[in-house]
């Protein structure tokens, strides 16, 4: 299946009610499993496959907890999940198999899994030593002192910190290298101190005693940032916007609400309001721009394709960890935008962009890959239309994109 995706003209009008943070859920639900039956009340949990897949996941290992049946999870294509749900099964009482679709058994796992058996777990590879699908025998974590590779991902060294209160000498970890994706961990440790957990940090040593996490009873989470960015990217494209996103916060946990800082250079204005963020457009001066999506690779393609659309020049770094995602995110993106007569190109993990005008040819190719998807979809406002393959993709993170685009007036047909 695919979409031919139609806007007849360049307005955006009208209100948005974003998808809730698919980050902060991943957080809020591993927190919620550790309390057990104190019965946190997560308001606003995302709706997205990622999201379910864990919750699912969690209730069927705490159901299990203390007996000798094994269980079996398949996290199909979400990262999170394998990451989040290999530490919280390696500090409980359960056997648990964990697997994926075949490109999460290339995605790496080692540096997990790694330090959980130092920590005082056994964990078993079935397959591909440091790939899933692996085997967890959980028991309560020892603790203790870790050096952690923190180049790779961010969601090793988050999975790790919300396990760390229970562990029995409490968790002294060393990050090595230039910390990736650092807004997550940050992330990480705010949502746990909201909860009431100590967190010592000095650069990169963090130091969490053992403790218990403190219910708040509600919590509610905010709307999802990397959502927020496409429909600026849409208002980058228009020529007339006024356009209310709802429920997102200026003072945010989410590293991706630079979004708001970024879309300047395309002319988009942002007004924080008390439901949310206006979006208002004026006109844009930048003819190049140098990004470093180190902090925020989720922000990678929607911005390059921008920038690609409006005929920007530009390079871009801080794209190694865009290999190791749903796709090769890299050649996905310079192989698709070349289709459409980009003039772009890849050296190592950086891509460099000329300004040329694109042209809609033939279908835009995602990959198995939500991103994909979203960050392509809103150049047919500058292109007439655009051909969309594998659209169901979005259901990743955001299941009702598609049906609020067409609230703003883009027409979408199955082809």
């Amino acid at each position: 299946m695919a979409f031919l995706i139609k806007k007849k003209d360049r307005s955006l009008k009208g209100r948005i009610q974003l998808p809730a943070s698919k980050s902060e859920s991943a957080r809020l639900l591993i927190i919620d499993a550790i309390l057990g039956a104190e019965n946190l009340d997560i308001e606003n949990l995302s709706e997205s496959n990622d999201t379910k897949l864990l919750q699912d996941s969690l209730e069927s290992l705490l159901r299990l907890k203390g007996t000798h049946i094994s269980l079996n999870i398949d996290v199909q294509d979400s990262g999170t999940a394998m990451r989040f749900l290999t530490a919280f099964a390696a500090g409980i009482n359960v056997k648990s198999y964990i697997t994926g679709f075949e490109r999460m058994k290339q995605r790496p796992l080692g540096i997990l899994v790694d330090k959980l058996r130092e920590l005082g777990t056994t964990i078993t590879y079935v397959e591909k030593e440091g790939f899933a699908p692996i085997l967890v025998e959980g028991k309560r974590l020892k603790g203790g002192e870790i050096e952690v590779d923190a180049t790779v991902s961010s969601q090793f060294i988050s999975a790790l910190l919300l396990m760390a209160p229970k562990m029995t000498n409490g968790l002294r970890m060393k990050l090595i290298g230039e910390v990736s994706s650092e807004p997550y961990i940050n992330m990480t440790i705010k949502i746990m101190q909201e909860f009431g957990i100590e967190i010592e940090r000095n650069g990169n040593l963090i130091f969490i005693q053992k403790q218990r996490y403190i219910n708040k009873n509600t919590f509610c989470i905010e709307s999802d940032w990397s959502a927020a960015s496409y429909w600026y990217q849409m208002a980058a494209f228009a020529d007339e916007v006024d356009l209310i996103l709802l429920g997102l916060k200026e003072v945010s946990t989410q590293g991706d609400s630079i979004i708001a800082k970024w879309a300047t250079e395309f002319g988009v204005q942002t007004k924080f309001t008390e439901e949310g963020v206006h979006l208002s457009k004026t006109k844009a001066e930048t003819k190049s721009l140098k990004m470093d999506f180190y902090a925020n690779p989720d922000l990678a393609q929607t911005l390059i394709v921008t920038a690609a659309g409006l005929q920007i020049s530009g390079k871009f770094t801080g794209l190694s960890n865009l290999r190791i995602k749903e796709t090769d995110r890299i050649n996905a993106l310079v192989k698709e935008l070349k289709a459409l007569r980009a003039d772009i190109s890849t050296d190592n993990d950086n891509i460099k962009l000329v300004s040329a005008k694109l042209e809609s040819k033939n279908k835009v190719q995602v990959y198995s890959d939500h991103r994909m998807a979203m960050s392509f979809a809103a150049l047919s406002m500058l292109l007439g239309e655009i051909k969309i393959d594998s659209p169901s993709v979005v259901a990743k993170s955001y299941p009702k994109f598609w049906e609020d685009m067409k609230t703003v007036g883009f027409e979408i047909a199955e082809i």
